[in-house]
């Protein structure tokens, strides 16, 4: 390891006692931690699948799904935004991407195009009355199966376009499960792909001809990504993990670029064989293929099975850092992992609450600072979205 990560490490683990809980609204010098969403407020009963990015003009953009009938995937919900314009201290009013209208809207995965500067924002939806394991069997339509839109802002998230629907450009025969992210996507600033927004995704695909599987089963779920060349005009798809065999089951997945161009993708494993909870892989064509299949990364085994975020901070020196709850066994106790060697290995570096925790989101605020969107709670992991700045030297 290398001193200036050394260092770095040595710096997340002092900020234990300076990253306690904090009130949400502004203090002088600046805030440690803020709620913007509370289960209950604003006319929903729960606030799930945490999404962040940091738009061109500096302004924080905190996504979540809007659950109105409770903690449950299904249902009327709706993808919402909340914007603070002083680093996550304090935060606007909540307003509505994309409304359900009684049928589901979610699984945010927001990027800011480089090029343009506009918000982009990718989601996934079906009907409101369908769950997943219906979906993954087969017995619901393709119109009411999971469907995939994109929408953008040019006015710094105050604004979005209507949904438009991208699935025939991003799906294969045979898939049924679909999901985007959730938390934020990648748009690639070096290499000959610079430019690009790539969405990493899963999906479930349907059993082989004569299988007596339904295609519940979790071997059925693979990961994949989609791109745009075109600042989200027209999209593709990338590689397609579809190996099926119930060794490793990649779902929920992150993506970041490393200092080398290469991106680095980790991935949940959906109830694998294999052991630990987490895969990871790269790619040295900018999602278009893989450099090898998803693979057990076992520097991560505390981790329970559970969404995680990557990111990769833009600064000269500065390690890789992944989010995620650190029991095995239960969505509790979120930590900060750092890696050195572009994802070859993790150190747990900094646990932010000790409290019920699940999703989580991360994005750079600054070159010394990133901000972390997680799920949490005491009594379960679900009470509400807490914002949370860590300064990493």
């Amino acid at each position: 390891m290398n001193p200036r990560s050394r260092s770095l490490l040595t710096s997340l683990a002092l900020l234990t006692s300076l990253t306690a809980r904090q009130p949400a609204h502004a203090v002088p010098g600046g805030c440690g931690s803020s709620v913007p969403y509370v289960a209950g407020q604003g006319g929903y009963a729960v606030y799930r699948i945490p999404a962040v990015v940091k738009s061109r003009q500096g302004t924080v953009l905190a996504f979540a799904e809007g659950r109105r009938g409770g903690a449950g995937d299904t249902g009327d919900i709706d993808v919402v935004l909340r914007r603070s314009t002083d680093g996550g201290c304090t935060w606007g009013r909540l307003t509505v991407v994309a409304a359900g209208q009684g049928h589901t809207r979610g699984n945010p995965a927001p990027v800011i195009d480089p090029r343009t500067g506009a918000v982009i924002l990718v989601t996934c939806g079906n009907a409101g009355n369908v769950t997943e394991e219906q979906i993954m069997r087969g017995e619901v339509t393709a119109q009411r199966g999971r469907r995939v839109f994109v929408q953008r802002s040019w006015d710094d998230g105050r604004r979005f376009s209507a949904p438009r629907d991208i699935t025939a450009e991003v799906t294969r025969p045979g898939w049924r499960w679909y999901a985007t992210g959730p938390g934020h996507a990648l748009a690639l600033t070096r290499g000959p792909h610079a430019g690009r927004l790539l969405i990493p995704a899963n999906h479930s695909a349907a059993p082989p001809a004569g299988s007596r599987d339904t295609g519940q089963e979790p071997r059925y779920y693979g990961g994949h990504a989609f791109f745009s060349d075109d600042s989200g005009h027209s999209w593709h798809l990338g590689f397609v993990d579809d190996g099926y065999d119930g060794v490793t089951n990649a779902n929920e997945t992150s993506a970041a670029q490393l200092p080398d161009g290469r991106v680095y993708f980790a991935s949940r494993d959906q109830n694998g064989t294999a052991p630990g909870n987490r895969l990871d892989t790269y790619s040295g064509d900018g999602g278009r293929t893989l450099d090898r299949p998803f693979a057990v990364q076992p520097a991560l085994n505390a981790v329970p099975v559970v969404q995680g975020s990557v990111l990769q901070p833009r600064f000269p020196g500065t390690p890789l850092l992944f989010s995620a709850p650190s029991v095995p066994t239960a969505r509790r106790a979120l930590a900060l992992w750092t890696s050195a060697d572009a994802g070859r290995t993790f150190t747990r570096a900094l646990t932010l609450t000790d409290h019920r925790a699940a999703y989580s989101d991360l994005v750079q605020l600054a070159h010394d600072t990133v901000g972390v969107l997680y799920e949490t709670g005491t009594k379960g992991p679900y009470e509400s979205l807490e914002f949370r700045t860590v300064r990493l030297f």
